[in-house]
């Protein structure tokens, strides 16, 4: 019987391909969708199966797939020139974009400089906090403060400041050395900053939720706090916003809902609505003129990207933030918000395997209890939704709901349902007839 086209091409998948955060060895005996096309909140294999997309294409997604406005920015943008280099030369989309994020973002951000995911847009803010201390030649301010448990990419740098060990022990040897604090803990952080008084660069939080760490949660007033530290200290606050950004708490920034602006803000995913790879770090006049100065001074920020400012990207980018005014987004959000919080109360929290849900906006992680390492429980959640129609990633055993802003009152709703089945069948609770 010759192979379906799902199957054939991931058969060719398993020959050529290594997937990111995948354990290749058991993606070879793995059954798994190869994507060919989506529209709205939805997505469709090559055999022709839909799925909702639970968690925003890696939360990236805003508007939902095909969306016509930013479909005809991208091609009206392509029909004008695909890339051209930011070094020695600008171009429109770049500008318009620069000037509507700086117009966004919190009070005093007032310049923007682009790169190509969140990763690197945490690299150039590290590179700026640093480089900025060592042009006023107190190079002796070279250390960085983060949190446990956080994550801020991949790359070294970002590595370097993360803080779980899954992810990040086995590159220990390649790193710089940071300070860690534990999350929420306001004295704690007042502490390491005295003790090391004078020698720190900067504090890197992700604002409100710690996202690749379980969706794990600040307390209130927490990012107030640690701005005052960072004030009282005389230090830098780097904001990663690349996954809370755009929407994904309520606001357009998690910072907003405590008012906190900070020195530099990072932002990637939601950019574009999940459409191109684009980043931004918005950073201060101050930390701007830090690196003014003649040619032969080298005070040059001496950082950049092939792809910065790519403007095809930015096209994408202008239409996303055009179509959050013009479908009024986040104003539409706080009903969804209210509606997902009554279906994870009714139809999850329930569950016998369901030891907590942690949520904030749309940033929702449902941690499963009692299961050991080699269950992977989280993972099977994973395929028993897609059985039922429905993408969701775990973060070990904790399941994440991350749909995109666009999702229907009733898309959501059936999210929910199949992800409560899902961890039904998969940890054979009581309910796992009901499936």
């Amino acid at each position: 019987m010759p192979l379906s086209a799902g199957r054939e091409l991931a058969a060719e998948d398993r020959a050529v391909l290594w997937h990111p955060f995948t354990q290749q060895q058991g993606w070879a005996e793995e059954d798994f969708p190869v994507i060919v096309s989506g529209e709205g909140c939805r997505l469709v294999d090559a055999d022709g199966r839909e799925y909702l997309d639970g968690t925003s294409s890696l939360w990236c997604n805003v508007h939902g797939h095909r969306h016509p406005r930013i479909d005809a920015a991208i091609a009206e943008q392509l029909g004008r020139v695909a890339h051209t280099t930011m070094l020695g030369l600008s171009h429109p989309p770049a500008i318009r974009l620069a000037r509507r994020l700086v117009d966004l973002a919190p009070e005093g951000l007032s310049r923007a400089f682009f790169s190509d995911n969140g990763s690197t847009a945490v690299e150039v803010a590290l590179k700026m906090a640093y480089g900025f201390w060592h042009a006023r030649g107190e190079w002796w301010r070279s250390r960085f403060v983060c949190l446990r448990g956080a994550y801020h990419g991949d790359t070294i740098g970002s590595v370097s400041v993360g803080g779980i060990e899954l992810f990040h022990a086995r590159f220990r040897p390649l790193l710089f050395d940071a300070h860690q604090a534990e999350p929420g803990d306001a004295a704690g952080l007042e502490r390491l900053l005295a003790a090391h008084d004078g020698h720190v660069a900067a504090v890197v939080v992700e604002p409100l939720v710690q996202g690749a760490a379980g969706m794990h949660l600040q307390p209130e007033g927490y990012l107030r706090e640690v701005r005052r530290l960072c004030d009282e200290h005389g230090v830098f606050l780097i904001c990663d916003e690349v996954a809370t950004g755009f929407g994904r708490t309520g606001r357009m920034f998690a910072c907003e809902h405590e008012g906190v602006a900070p020195d530099l803000l990072c932002l990637a995913k939601g950019l574009t609505g999940g459409y191109l790879p684009l980043a931004a770090t918005l950073t201060t006049e101050r930390v701007y003129e830090g690196f003014l100065g003649a040619f032969e001074e080298l005070r040059t920020f001496f950082h950049g990207h092939t792809y910065t400012g790519n403007p095809l990207a930015c096209a994408a980018a202008l239409a996303t933030l055009d179509v959050f005014e013009e479908e009024r987004t986040l104003e539409r959000l706080g009903p969804k918000i209210e509606l997902l919080a009554r279906l994870l109360a009714e139809h999850v929290a329930p569950l016998p395997a369901v030891a907590e849900i942690r949520r904030c906006g749309f940033m929702t992680g449902i941690e499963l209890g009692g299961f050991p390492l080699a269950a992977r429980m989280g993972h099977q959640v994973t395929l028993q939704a897609r059985r039922r129609g429905a993408l969701v990633r775990p973060l070990g055993d904790t399941v994440v709901l991350m749909p995109p802003l666009a999702i229907g009152p009733d898309e959501l709703r059936r999210l929910v349902e199949i992800t409560a089945a899902a961890i039904a069948a998969a940890t054979a609770s009581p309910l796992a007839a009901a499936a």
